[in-house]
């Protein structure tokens, strides 16, 4: 399945690019899936997605909801602010 990928603040920076659009494997059902898998991809990403949230269609996203041909996932950093 086809998804958009968004990266946001530092997983922008970690990747070095804003978006991309990717062809997932078949193995990749939930967002737990695609969170394992975009951090095997972007090994700069590995160590972040602990703390990194996941919006799928400008929602935050449960680990266990299943992702659709077409969805945009969002990578979405903590943010500090004052």
């Amino acid at each position: 399945m086809r998804v958009r990928i968004l990266y946001f603040a530092a997983t922008r920076e970690a990747v070095g690019f804003s978006e991309e659009e990717r062809e997932l494997p078949e193995t990749i059902a939930t967002v737990a899936d695609f969170a394992q898998f975009v951090a095997s991809v972007h090994l700069t990403l590995a160590s972040r997605m602990g703390s990194v949230r996941i919006a799928r269609n400008e929602r935050f996203a449960e680990p266990s909801e299943r992702i659709e041909e077409g969805d945009v996932l969002a990578l979405i950093p903590p943010v500090a602010g004052g």
